[in-house]
């Protein structure tokens, strides 16, 4: 990832096709060394095409990934009464999780760790 990183800061610089050279200069810059079998592998697969392009359709591609927040048909809930019981447990899950924050907060008096 960091290769495909500083491939895109050398275009974002103006260059319209990053040399190793330019790449290794953008990691060496932040102190890391770069690896010649990746380093080839990145600009071999990039050379020639549009950063625009390649960016595009990475994104059309994860328009079909699902992100989890979409809710099923299935798995709503059915009637009125079946939706509040499972509601209460999870009101119970918040308010324990409250006490053990404030029990946790009251144990270090004050006291930081770097204090």
């Amino acid at each position: 990832m960091r290769y495909v990183a500083a491939y895109l800061l050398a275009t974002l610089g103006g260059k319209t096709s990053p040399t190793a050279k330019d790449i290794k200069s953008i990691l060496a810059s932040v102190g890391i060394e770069a690896d010649e079998e990746r380093l080839n592998k990145v600009i071999s697969e990039l050379n020639g095409k549009s950063i625009n392009d390649v960016i595009n359709s990475g994104l059309s591609k994860l328009s079909c990934v699902p992100s989890g927040g979409a809710v099923t048909a299935g798995a709503a809930p059915a009637a009125g009464s079946a939706s509040a019981p499972s509601a209460a447990p999870a009101a119970e899950e918040k308010k324990e999780e409250k006490k053990d924050e404030s029990e946790e907060s009251d144990e270090d008096m004050g006291f930081g760790l770097f204090d």
